[in-house]
């Protein structure tokens, strides 16, 4: 590898070192964040996450409601709309993809 090659590499390697110190900065992302339009319509029907979550007929319109939801409810909902098996790891996978943007791959 020349010396071009080496400074290219150099500046990859900052920009992901950059990347992942805003990824560690980051306090927290909201479900919409992480449920991108992207993300949901190529696992399930819906366009959006407002979408999916009205069509789950539950109560989300806060965290406390959202946490009230009997969880093996809304894993057969995930289940009847997507390829996941739970809410849990739908979350997993679309918090991975946001984590990749994030850091830029």
């Amino acid at each position: 590898m020349g010396i071009k090659g080496l400074d290219d590499l150099s500046k990859k390697l900052d920009q992901l070192a950059n990347n992942a110190r805003d990824l560690g900065n980051t306090s927290s992302a909201s479900l919409t964040d992480i449920l991108t339009p992207e993300f949901l319509s190529r696992h399930t029907r819906f366009a959006n996450a407002d979408e999916f979550f009205e069509a789950s007929g539950f109560d989300v319109s806060d965290q406390a409601a959202f946490e009230a939801i009997p969880e093996d409810k809304f894993d057969a909902f995930v289940r009847s709309v997507s390829s996941f098996s739970s809410w849990r790891e739908m979350l997993n996978s679309a918090g991975a993809e946001w984590a990749k943007r994030k850091l830029g791959f």
